[in-house]
């Protein structure tokens, strides 16, 4: 990569997230009292362009939003965020239903709303605009992936991908033409095919074998994270810390890895700065108000136990 900062732009979604507190999640045929409520910022786009400008990376993020609902395009801008290529939309604005558990689990029905409107043309222009080389950070939110990939491809883009929330239709996308997948371990087992309990090596040999070309960063929650390239194998253990919401988490971490990969710092330090960022993220509650401002992980990556990352065969 080279020496000069890569452009980053996040096509990406922008909820309106309603989050309740429950003692549990709800069961089928059972009505639960909520014991507090919350209407945040979220989307796993937005929820990944914060963490970037809140780590210090420069994020251009593209998106689609009801004009009733500017206060969030406000709050990117607020962050940092280039907000200049968020357009109103008359639909209505994506939104999401989170039960968040006395554990620190949640559950999420989303509803996609004005994140699936973009348009050939609307790819077209925004491509169109980027430099190249630079970065476009996806995730499985927003409509017309298949076209982006390619588009962005031909364009000379490195993609970054987070297929979240896996669908069987991640499986038929070009993911050959991504330079950069973050999976967590439900995402890679449904992306391969392998069994869900498959031993870890397993695993990443399978996504390897998806995909021979490209950077792949395997989130396993407490048990920290891999990475693999076609000359580099790493793992990183986890700080391990006490759950309040894991809402955003993953959203935290691939922010902070972006910001820390787009002023070119070495994989080991991506990967301790984006898994500190993402301990202090499950000790907060929300998905937007528990992304961590970056003068708290420099705290807390001077403070706490450095995590040492192992080097294992196989790449």
């Amino acid at each position: 990569m080279a020496d000069t900062l890569l452009a980053v732009s996040n096509l990406g979604s922008i909820n309106i997230d309603h989050v309740y507190r429950v003692p549990h999640l709800v069961r089928p045929g059972e009505t639960l009292s909520s014991t507090s409520y919350q209407q945040v910022l979220g989307g796993k786009g937005a929820n990944q362009s914060l963490a970037l400008a809140r780590a210090g990376g420069v994020v251009s993020h593209w998106g689609r939003l009801n004009r009733t609902d500017d206060w969030a395009r406000e709050m990117l801008q607020h962050s940092g965020v280039r907000t200049d290529d968020v357009v109103h939309a008359d639909e209505p604005s994506g939104h999401a239903l989170i039960q968040v558990d006395d554990q620190g689990e949640n559950a999420i029905i989303l509803f996609p709303g004005a994140n699936h409107g973009f348009k050939s043309a609307d790819i077209d222009q925004l491509i169109a605009a980027m430099p190249s080389p630079g970065w476009l950070l996806l995730q499985n939110e927003c409509n017309a992936l298949d076209y982006t990939m390619r588009r962005a491809y031909e364009h000379g883009l490195f993609t970054a991908f987070n297929p979240a929330p896996m669908t069987e239709a991640v499986k038929t996308l070009p993911l050959e033409t991504c330079s950069l997948l973050f999976v967590n371990r439900g995402e890679a087992v449904g992306l391969t095919g392998v069994n869900d309990d498959a031993p870890l090596d397993e695993l990443l040999d399978a996504l390897v074998h998806r995909l021979p070309d490209s950077e792949i960063v395997l989130t396993l929650g407490a048990d920290g994270v891999c990475y693999r390239s076609p000359s580099t194998c790493l793992t990183l253990p986890a700080h391990q810390v006490t759950p309040v919401d894991t809402t955003a988490a993953g959203d935290t971490f691939i922010g902070y890895f972006m910001a820390s990969r787009q002023v070119n710092q070495p994989i080991d330090v991506c990967l301790q700065r984006a898994s500190t960022a993402s301990a202090l993220c499950v000790q907060r509650t929300g998905a937007a108000p528990s992304i961590p401002e970056m003068s708290d992980v420099d705290q807390a990556f001077s403070n706490w136990t450095k995590l040492i990352p192992s080097a294992v065969g196989g790449a």
